[in-house]
């Protein structure tokens, strides 16, 4: 079904933006849907939009996605509440996430996040008293040779203690910039980092260094002993081009090499470990 957008007017919809908000956000999420051969796949970026306007998915956000997509409030919060990026209550200025993955964890990221709830008075998903910081656990970072990991709003600080987090954060309750290690060399408020993930640019993609030493070390020595990727054809072969190593980069292609590999036992298909 192709959805027709809505007119930013106050006769067509039921949200309680003001006119100018309203025409503002009508012109955006028409972008957003010019993006994709169906419209209604522009559901996930202008729950960021309305999100960068109203610092959470909001009742207005929610009927105004439904309205521009022509489809039910319903089913804009099924997805809403799906995904954790989506805030269904107001948001700090800040979203001080700390990983407490397994390495990081192991790392220091409990002590981390531990110290940081104490700090500023808080628990998981919840924001301090002033609106500068909402404090999360984050599942992973995605920057394990970093551990143990702290991000502000999708900005990396690595290899934090539970004194440097905190420092942290008390710059950003008093309002002092503060530098990523990587990436963008500020940080930006959580509804302009919600605009840009809505996938609207502002301009910093290119700013610092994406990957440092430690990201990049396998790759180095990856380089220096000639390793390459698995061809999914076949087996890789070694820099003199004559002998095979490792085995076929396909485990569809590799041939039964153990028992398990074609017996089947109970409640067992042939390939799984035969008990």
């Amino acid at each position: 079904m192709t959805a027709e957008p809505v007119v930013g007017t106050e006769t067509t919809t039921k949200t309680r933006y003001d006119a100018d908000t309203l025409a503002a956000l009508t012109a955006d999420a028409t972008a957003i849907m010019e993006r994709y051969p169906d419209p209604r796949s522009g559901l996930l970026p202008m729950l960021h939009l309305v999100q960068s306007v109203d610092g959470y998915v909001s009742r207005d956000g929610i009927l105004f996605c439904a309205e521009m997509l022509g489809i039910t409030a319903a089913e804009v919060s099924a997805v809403a509440t799906f995904y954790t990026q989506y805030k269904r209550h107001p948001n700090g200025t800040y979203t001080v996430g700390v990983c407490t993955n397994t390495l990081c964890a192991v790392m220091g990221g409990d002590a981390i996040f531990d110290e940081l709830s104490d700090h500023l008075a808080v628990g998981h998903d919840e924001t301090t008293p002033d609106g500068a910081i909402t404090l999360e656990r984050v599942e992973c970072n995605a920057a394990c040779d970093y551990a143990p990991v702290v991000m502000v709003n999708w900005e990396f600080f690595d290899n934090q203690t539970p004194e440097t987090a905190t420092a942290l954060a008390d710059k950003l309750i008093l309002g002092e910039d503060v530098v990523p290690t990587r990436g963008a060399a500020s940080v930006c408020s959580f509804k302009q980092m919600s605009r840009i993930l809505a996938g609207f640019p502002d301009g910093r993609a290119d700013e610092g260094a994406g990957a440092g030493e430690p990201t990049l070390a396998g790759l180095k020595i990856a380089r220096e002993r000639g390793w390459t990727a698995p061809d999914a054809a076949g087996p890789r072969v070694d820099p003199a081009g004559t002998e095979p190593v490792g085995k076929p980069g396909s485990s569809a292609e590799r041939k039964p090499a153990t028992p398990s590999d074609t017996t089947v036992g109970k409640d067992k298909k042939p390939g799984e470990d035969a008990k």
